[in-house]
């Protein structure tokens, strides 16, 4: 379909494009930008007058539970959230039933996602067999699959033996591995940071020596066998310090943030708030700023929600005894959009953190608009103002720390592939 999007300001952080720009498209892909090519005529008209045209958002953290979890969430529902969201790639953690470590199983799940047309899927493929950290994967065959990178998810890896020869083989044949920092022993049985919060509402808590202490051997491995490295949902003042001396120290590594880290911290417990029991926990104010000036400085390179939608029975337990994860994508476009408002961040800045950051940590050939270039395209409103209620959520994972917040921006188009999946 040949859609042209008119009036509208245009965002392109690739292109370092922020100007009022006509985009054409045709045959699934950008055909022009500015002025419409020779012989096109539109069969759809979006004007974008008031609204900010931009990438699609690539989110490199989204559980859409399937295998196995769709109690929780099905793939249907969360792309429904995802094109709610403006998101228009994603890649999903391997931590499903069974995990991503066969073929046949990230085939089956890219093939399920086509099927929808909508948000494109880019699987993280298991780094060992069953998530269990002793035998490791067939990470060719699972590349060939559609796999995009290495990671075990949650469950942490105990064994670095194991853990310096996945690194070797991935380095071998340039695959990336995504690690989370944490220590499976200093974390056991911790719910929340280790600070005032979690003293007061005697709650077992996690250090933040759990992350530090496992980024470190991260690092050294790295240094070691030339891997490149992605750090996963960084959440301290310390770690954001080693992930800045790495890369200074021309290290290969990468770092993400989740958006609940940025705009949140152990403060907003509260009284035993199930909905901000996360993953890792909420930490301390000073983390949280240290965290956003790691964000203005370059050192974490993408925002993602952290999408991790959770039955609503899971949450209504005690805080210590609930499940952690939150619903995020149809969150993350307004957040990132707050906080650039907070930090006084240009919009060309603030937004390559959720399209050409996360693409290229991804390495694949979305988040811009480029000529040529597959047509995903989120088209926003920058002023509307609503209110977060979990019931108006596409999501099936109802669950949020921001229940009854007060947004601002939300997606009005998302195209993929030429097409237009969602008008609000």
């Amino acid at each position: 379909m040949n859609i042209h999007i008119k009036n509208g300001r245009l965002i392109d952080p690739h292109n370092k494009i922020d100007a009022t720009q006509d985009v054409f498209i045709a045959d699934k892909r950008i055909a022009a930008i500015g002025k419409a090519p020779q012989g096109f005529a539109a069969e759809q008209v979006i004007d974008a007058g008031g609204l900010i045209v931009m990438p699609g958002l690539v989110d490199v953290a989204a559980r859409l539970r399937e295998p196995g979890y769709e109690y929780k969430a099905t793939l249907e529902s969360e792309m429904d959230a995802a094109m709610a969201g403006g998101v228009t790639s994603l890649s999903c953690p391997p931590d499903t039933d069974p995990p991503l470590d066969e073929p046949g199983l990230v085939e089956m799940l890219k093939h399920r996602a086509r099927l929808l047309n909508q948000a494109r899927v880019f699987p993280v493929g298991a780094l060992t067999y069953g998530l269990k950290g002793a035998e490791l994967t067939e990470m060719i065959e699972l590349a060939e699959a559609g796999c995009k990178a290495f990671s075990q998810a949650d469950a942490l890896l105990t064994d670095t033996r194991v853990l310096m020869r996945a690194m070797q083989y991935a380095a071998t044949f340039g695959y990336r591995v995504w690690l989370r920092p944490q220590d499976a022993f200093l974390a056991k049985d911790g719910v929340a940071h280790d600070g005032e919060v979690a003293t007061r509402l005697g709650l077992p808590a996690i250090p933040v020596v759990a992350e530090t202490i496992a980024l470190a051997t991260m690092l050294q491995l790295a240094r070691e066998t030339g891997v490149k490295l992605h750090v996963c949902r960084i959440s301290s003042a310390e770690g954001v310090d080693m992930v800045r001396a790495a890369k200074r120290q021309g290290l290969a590594v990468t770092c993400d943030v989740s958006m609940n880290h940025v705009h949140l911290s152990e403060m907003d417990i509260g009284f035993f708030d199930a909905n901000c029991r996360l993953m890792p926990p909420l930490r301390n104010l000073r983390d949280k700023a240290a965290l956003r000036a790691g964000l203005l400085d370059g050192t974490i390179d993408a925002i993602c929600s952290n999408h991790s939608p959770v039955d609503e029975d899971a949450k209504q337990l005690p805080f210590a005894e609930a499940e952690a994860g939150a619903t995020g994508m149809e969150l993350l476009l307004p957040l990132v959009l707050k906080w650039a408002e907070q930090e006084k961040v240009p919009l060309l800045d603030a937004l390559a953190r959720v399209t050409i950051n996360p693409a290229q940590l991804l390495g694949v050939k979305t988040g811009h608009l480029s000529v040529g270039a597959h047509a995903d395209v989120c088209v926003f409103d920058p002023a509307i103002t609503w209110k977060v209620e979990p019931a108006a959520l596409k999501s099936q994972g109802k669950n949020t720390p921001f229940n009854g917040y007060t947004m601002q921006g939300k997606a009005r188009h998302t195209i993929v592939e030429g097409k237009v999946a969602y008008s609000l």
